[in-house]
């Protein structure tokens, strides 16, 4: 199979998507990106993306934030993407990375008066941590970063240098994962994961406003819990220590998916295992990912 990718206004072949050492983009971290998984699904021979339009509609937003002028909507990213996995030819789970960046070479730090430019690429993807099924994480010591600081409702390439931080960290240390507070010392996120706890049968994540990636993952689970499980969802502030006494435990994103975290600092979330509210969701969402659930349908975008 030969991979391809869209660069510079067309598809072309991989290894022809190159850039200047020199470029705007990699040398300041003006850049913002996307996430995007694509499913197989073997019993219809078909591979299904999620939500695309959503995701496009963020990235877009993030390229707003950088002060940038695409010529792209979301329903243009969509059919791109379509036709960047149909020359791929994939059978298989893929994840669909979106680039937008400051694509001029040169130095000098600022947002205008520089040229803007797409890419867009798929690599195979399964399984994105160690230990989806029984995670153990610990509180950072570093603090998410804040909207005034870097936007963090942009996926900007630049802020992600405080979540390499945290999660190299988090690794060295023996963990498989982190949550990381804001500055008001509230849960904010995992590296770069939503994060949802369960007490007493609620529903439990972090508002927007708490510095929170406005997740496409996150907002799918959420629909999944008041639809299907009846559950009552609320989006409220979560301190450290109700991380330590929570009856489940877990987080969620694009690469992700539903990652079960069963033990917080040495403590165990619950009987240390993951919790039926958690299992359900995490079936519900692989159903709905993989074109299994009609009700869904509309999430899914077949190649």
């Amino acid at each position: 199979m030969e991979q391809h990718a869209f660069f510079e206004g067309k598809i072309v072949p991989f290894g022809e998507a190159k850039i200047s050492i020199a470029t705007h983009g990699l040398n300041y971290g003006t850049a913002a990106f996307g996430g995007l998984r694509a499913y197989w699904n073997a019993d219809q021979k078909k591979l299904f993306i999620f939500r695309p339009l959503e995701h496009y509609r963020r990235f877009l937003n993030s390229s707003k934030i950088l002060a940038m002028e695409l010529p792209h909507t979301p329903e243009s990213l969509k059919q791109i993407t379509i036709d960047l996995l149909r020359a791929d030819g994939w059978e298989q789970d893929v994840y669909v990375r979106p680039l937008c960046y400051k694509a001029d070479a040169g130095i000098g730090v600022r947002l205008h008066d520089l040229r803007d430019e797409v890419s867009i690429f798929a690599v195979a993807f399964g399984a994105y941590g160690k230990n989806e099924d029984g995670a153990h994480v610990t509180i950072s010591s570093w603090r998410r970063i804040d909207d005034n600081i870097i936007p963090a409702r942009g996926k900007i390439s630049g802020a992600y240098a405080n979540s390499a931080l945290i999660k190299t960290d988090a690794i060295r240390a023996g963990f498989d994962e982190a949550l990381v507070l804001d500055q008001n010392g509230h849960i904010s996120e995992g590296t770069a994961m939503n994060v949802f706890m369960v007490r007493d049968g609620v529903l439990i994540t972090p508002p927007v406003w708490d510095n929170i990636l406005e997740g496409i993952t996150r907002r799918s689970v959420i629909e999944l819990a008041q639809n299907e499980l009846g559950l009552k969802v609320m989006e409220r502030s979560i301190d450290r220590t109700e991380a330590m006494i929570c009856d489940e435990m877990f987080l969620t994103g694009t690469a992700a998916q539903v990652t079960v975290v069963t033990r917080v600092d040495h403590r165990p979330v619950g009987d240390g295992k993951m919790g039926p509210i958690t299992a359900q969701l995490r079936s519900l969402f692989s159903d709905a990912v993989h074109g299994r659930l009609p009700k869904y349908a509309h999430w899914n975008v077949a190649v």
